[in-house]
C-alpha cells in the first residue's frame, strides 16, 4: 500500500472516533433540553438532509474541486463548526434549533468529505482492484471500531464530565484529521469538462448511474436495503423488549453483536471476492443479510438474535467494502464524485420509507412483521440485482476500466462528452 493510504487511514480513525463521540452525544445533550419526541427527531433528520438536498450537486462539485484539498478544508470547517455548540454549552445557552443547524452543517461537512474521499482513493491506489479492496476493508474496519465501539461509550462518559467536553473531542479529532488529510499528496486529475453548468454536470453524474445496469444493481442494493434495515431499526428496541425480554443493557450487547460482525465482514471481504467472484460474493452477502433478518424475526431468544444480528453485520460489513472497491475500480474519474453521490443520494433517500413502513406494519400487524417483510424485501432485492451484478458483467466492465486507463487511449487523457455517451 502507498505510504499516503496509511495517512489517509489514520485521518479518517481519528475522525470515526470523533463521529462515534457525537453520535452518543447529541441526542443525549438534546434530550437534556427536551422530551418532545419530534423535537428530537429534528436534531436526528438535520444531519440527513444534506444529503437529500444536495447529494448529486455536492458530487458535482467535488468532480471540479481538488479533492484533497476538500477533504481537508472540510474536516477544518466541521473542527470550526463545533466550537459553537460548546461554547453555547458552556455559557448554557445551547437550544434545540442550534443544535439540529449543527448537526445539518456537520453531515454537509460530511457529505463533501466522504464524496472527496471516495473519489481520491482510487487515484492514490492507481485504481488497481485489489488494493481498492484491502484499503477500503481496512477503512471500513476502522470506521465500524471506532464509531461503532471505542466512540459512543467514550461519548457518553464526556459528557459526564460537562457539555462541552464531548464537542471539544469531536472539534479536535476533526482538526487532527484535516492536518494528516493537508500531508496526503496531491492526486492527477482528468481536464474538468469546459462551459458546463453544475446541473448539467450533476444530471450527467446521475445519467451515468442510471444507464448502466452495474452501476444501477450496486447503488439498488443500498437503496433497498435501506427501506428493509430501517424498517428493523425503527422496532428492534421494540423487538428486543417485548418479545425477547432484553433489558437496556442486554440492548447494547445486541448492538455490539452487530458492530462484532461488521468488522468480520470487512476482513473477509477481500477473501470472498477472490474466492467467489466480486459479483457473485455481492449477491451471497446480500441473501445472508435476508436470511439473517429472517432469523432475527423468528429468533425465540436472545441468543438467536445477537447471532442472526451478528451473522446480518458480516453481511453488512463485507457488502460495504465490496461495492465501493468495485465502483472505484470501473467509474472514470471525472465521474467519480457524482456517481458516489448519486448511489448515496438514493440510500438515504430510501431510509425514511423504511422507518415508516416499519413503524406502520409494527402498529397494524405486531412487531414481528416489520422484520419478516425486511427479510423478504432483501432476498427479492437479491434476486431482481444478481443478474445486475453479475461476475459476467464485473468482468466486462473491469476489463473496460483497464482498456479506458491505458495510455494513448482517448479516454485516459481527457473526459468523455458526458450529456452525449452512455457508460461501457
Amino acid at each position: 500500500m502507498p505510504v499516503g493510504f496509511g495517512r489517509l487511514w489514520t485521518a479518517q480513525t481519528v475522525s470515526s472516533f470523533g463521529d462515534g463521540v457525537t453520535h452518543a452525544a447529541l441526542p443525549l445533550l438534546a434530550l437534556a433540553l427536551t422530551r418532545d419526541p419530534m423535537a428530537l427527531a429534528v436534531v436526528t433528520a438535520a444531519g440527513t438532509l444534506p444529503w437529500l438536498l444536495l447529494g448529486v450537486l455536492g458530487g458535482a462539485l467535488v468532480d471540479r474541486w481538488d479533492r484533497r484539498r476538500t477533504m481537508w478544508v472540510a474536516d477544518a470547517a466541521r473542527a470550526a463548526l463545533l466550537a459553537i455548540p460548546a461554547v453555547a454549552a458552556a455559557l448554557d445557552v445551547l437550544s434545540i434549533p442550534l443544535l439540529a443547524a449543527v448537526a445539518f452543517l456537520l453531515g454537509l461537512g460530511g457529505l463533501f468529505f466522504d464524496t472527496a474521499a471516495t473519489a481520491y482513493l482510487p487515484d492514490l491506489l492507481g485504481r488497481d482492484p485489489a488494493l481498492l479492496a484491502r484499503a477500503n476493508s481496512r477503512l471500513r474496519g476502522a470506521q465500524t471500531a471506532m464509531s461503532g465501539f471505542a466512540g459512543p461509550p467514550a461519548g457518553s462518559a464526556l459528557l459526564a464530565l460537562g457539555r462541552a467536553v464531548p464537542l471539544l473531542a469531536d472539534a479536535v479529532s476533526f482538526a487532527l484529521s484535516a492536518l494528516l488529510v493537508r500531508s496526503l499528496p496531491t492526486a492527477p486529475r482528468p481536464v474538468p469538462q469546459a462551459r458546463e453548468s453544475l446541473l448539467h454536470q450533476a444530471r450527467a453524474g446521475a445519467s451515468y448511474v442510471f444507464r448502466d445496469r452495474l452501476l444501477l444493481g450496486l447503488a439498488l442494493r443500498p437503496a433497498v436495503g435501506n427501506v428493509a434495515f430501517l424498517a428493523v431499526e425503527t422496532v428492534l428496541a421494540l423487538f428486543a423488549h417485548d418479545r425477547l425480554g432484553i433489558d437496556t443493557f442486554g440492548y447494547g450487547l445486541l448492538l455490539t453483536a452487530e458492530a462484532t460482525g461488521g468488522l468480520l465482514g470487512a476482513g473477509i471481504a477481500s477473501f470472498l471476492g477472490r474466492r467467489l467472484g466480486t459479483g457473485a460474493a455481492l449477491t451471497c452477502t446480500a441473501a445472508v443479510e435476508g436470511l439473517a433478518v429472517l432469523g432475527l424475526a423468528a429468533a425465540p431468544n436472545p441468543y438467536v438474535a445477537g447471532l442472526a444480528l451478528a451473522v446480518c453485520g458480516a453481511g453488512m460489513g463485507a457488502t460495504m467494502v465490496l461495492a465501493p472497491s468495485l465502483r472505484q475500480a470501473i467509474v472514470p474519474p471525472h465521474l467519480m464524485g457524482r456517481v458516489a453521490s448519486t448511489s448515496r443520494m438514493l440510500a438515504m433517500c430510501a431510509a425514511p420509507f423504511g422507518a415508516f413502513l416499519g413503524g406502520w406494519l409494527a402498529g397494524t400487524y405486531g412487531v414481528r412483521t416489520p422484520l419478516y417483510t425486511a427479510g423478504g424485501l432483501l432476498l427479492a432485492m437479491t434476486a431482481v440485482t444478481a443478474t445486475m451484478t453479475s461476475n459476467r458483467r464485473v468482468e466486462a466492465a473491469l476489463r473496460g476500466a483497464a482498456s479506458t486507463d491505458r495510455p494513448g487511449h482517448p479516454d485516459s487523457e481527457e473526459p468523455v462528452q458526458e450529456d452525449a455517451s452512455a457508460p461501457s
